[in-house]
């Protein structure tokens, strides 16, 4: 098996890496960052969102596992004191499969016919530095509503923990193919009307936003931000692909809701 190993980058997360290439190569598995079957991440969240983009182009032939280093991780099921126990997992036993589904985004541009498409894990949050967000939301074609406000966050049931969480949205199990529309301070009163409540759309149904006023945007794809210009329209619906996460023991997805958001025992010490 050839695998690969993300590291956040500080000196803890530095020695484990570097200590697990060591054992897994000394168990002939093959270290490839190019064409891995298994990718480690090392580090927190935002390491495995790096981890995952890293290797977005090849989601079909491989697998992610974390171990966190620092504080609790959504996607991390190891510690560094069990990083032995996974090493021996890795070389010793075949692992099981999770999949979960992805966001895919489409931006289509006044300017060029060619389209820009990005998968996200968790969201993707849509903003402007110029005054509200104005947009007409098409719901299978049908316009929906126009919305007002400072933003829209577009999430996967993965990512339906992280920042639409904060936004009031509302938590969904991935085992569920679909994608989930949370507003960012929307402009409600006599003259503008939002459905005011997050929107939750099945993998058959796709999202259409067109901006009414021509700002320029901040789009953040997980936790990469860039700016756009002259959008015609932004398309959001499930992707095709999914990501597939590599487990060695059952870690249940409101287990990881539980230890994260409510319960005072939950591995505190790390």
């Amino acid at each position: 098996m050839k695998f690969a190993i993300v590291s956040k980058g500080d000196e803890r997360s530095n020695k484990i890496q570097a200590t697990m290439k060591q054992y897994l190569t000394d168990f002939d598995l093959e270290y490839n960052e190019d064409e891995p079957d298994l990718v480690i991440s090392v580090g927190g969240d935002g390491t495995f969102l790096e981890a995952f983009h890293r290797y977005v182009n090849c989601l079909k032939s491989c697998a992610f596992i974390g171990v966190h280093t620092g504080h609790l991780g959504f996607y991390a099921d190891w510690v560094p004191e069990e990083v032995e126990k996974l090493i021996i997992e890795i070389a010793k036993t075949p692992f099981q499969i999770v999949e979960y589904p992805l966001l895919e985004v489409i931006i289509r541009s006044h300017n060029t016919t060619k389209e820009i498409r990005h998968l996200a894990l968790n969201e993707a949050t849509i903003k402007t530095t110029e005054g509200s967000v104005v947009f007409d939301v098409e719901i299978k074609g049908d316009h929906f509503e126009t919305f007002r406000g400072d933003g829209l966050c577009i999430s996967t049931p993965s990512g339906s923990t992280a920042y639409n969480k904060a936004l009031g949205g509302g938590i969904i199990h991935p085992s569920l193919e679909a994608i989930q529309l949370t507003e960012m301070a929307s402009i409600n009163n006599r003259v503008f009307r939002t459905i005011g409540s997050p929107l939750i759309l099945p993998k058959h149904h796709t999202c259409l936003l067109k901006p009414v006023v021509d700002y320029s945007f901040l789009m953040t794809i997980d936790h990469v931000t860039k700016k756009y210009s002259g959008i015609k329209s932004i398309q959001c619906r499930v992707a095709k692909e999914r990501v597939r996460f590599a487990r060695f023991r059952p870690f249940p997805f409101w287990d990881r809701v539980r230890d994260s958001f409510v319960s005072d025992e939950s591995r505190k010490s790390h």
